[in-house]
């Protein structure tokens, strides 16, 4: 069995759901508490052994880049300035030449055509994709715990969780098999059903390692749901030809590419960050007892009219 080594990151969305935020900033560049989404997504991925990192990338997409290259005026600033500790974090990103690779995603046509754009980068070896919207909170990081267990298992593994049944419209959905610890089979893979119709609540969120030959699915460009080429619909192919595993992974995701769910991570990473955690506890602990007082004083105010 190859080692995992490259990782792709899809990161070529405009984010409209942001808008006006991303107008000029990539959405995966948006802060959660004090990193940008892309960080947290690349630091998981060295977690998990990662060597080579392709961002599938569009336009106006440069700041992905950029954050992890060195910013020379930024460093020596920080250097007359004497600010060791910022200078340290500024510079904790980066990557060793050659281990970040970019390639155009010229035109949006689905995750699955986001993946089969680093095809050539990729080669003949099993690789993770991580959807950076896609944030998980765990004492092991997601992607880590995905590679312990395909070193056990290979063949292809994904990151799954189970969902609300009227949200299995929003997700590739797993028919499933038997199951050992964490792992499920993947007996079959339907992409966004409607509640009726999904085989089950177990649904795919955005952590993949996947084997090469998955390439050739794509290299169909078969069209699913949504008028794209859907990822999903290329894996089904996959079943019955290699180990092919659902992984119930430990930790909180969070679905930073809606508004609720991100400012979710931010409250949730906070909380646990080692210099803010306590900061946050009392603000929220603050905003919460005026919303109390100010129910009651409505509460009061209702029954005063009656």
């Amino acid at each position: 069995m190859q080692r995992l080594r490259k990782a792709i990151f899809p990161v070529a969305g405009l984010g409209t759901r942001f808008l006006p935020a991303t107008k000029a900033i990539p959405k995966e560049m948006l802060p959660i508490v004090d990193k940008p989404l892309i960080q947290y997504a690349v630091e998981e991925a060295r977690a998990a052994g990662i060597e080579e990192f392709i961002f599938v990338s569009g336009r106006g997409k440069t700041a992905l880049e950029d954050h992890f290259d060195f910013a020379t005026e930024l460093n020596d600033t920080l250097r007359r300035r004497n600010k060791q500790a910022e200078f340290e974090l500024a510079n904790s990103m980066i990557v060793s030449p050659g281990e970040v690779v970019c390639v155009r995603q010229q035109e949006p046509k689905g995750l699955g055509h986001a993946v089969w754009c680093a095809r050539h980068l990729v080669g003949d070896e099993p690789v993770a994709v991580l959807l950076p919207d896609d944030l998980v909170l765990a004492e092991t990081p997601c992607l880590q715990q995905m590679a312990a267990a395909h070193r056990d298992v290979g063949g292809n593994v994904i990151a799954v969780m189970n969902v609300a049944p009227e949200h299995t419209a929003r997700y590739g959905v797993l028919d499933p098999g038997g199951e050992s610890g964490r792992l499920v089979e993947v007996k079959g893979l339907v992409e966004k059903p409607k509640p009726a119709e999904a085989p089950s609540t177990l649904a795919v969120i955005g952590r993949y390692i996947l084997e090469p030959r998955v390439f050739a699915m794509l290299d169909r460009h078969d069209i699913g749901a949504g008028g794209e080429i859907q990822l999903t619909d290329a894996l089904a192919k996959l079943i019955g030809g290699a180990p092919f595993h659902g992984y119930r992974f430990e930790g909180e995701r969070f679905d930073c590419g809606d508004k609720a769910g991100f400012l979710e991570a931010n409250i949730a990473f906070a909380l646990r960050h080692p210099q803010l955690g306590e900061a946050a506890r009392a603000i929220l602990g603050k905003y919460q007892a005026a919303e109390s007082a100010a129910k009651t004083g409505r509460a009061a105010k209702t029954a005063a009219q009656r």
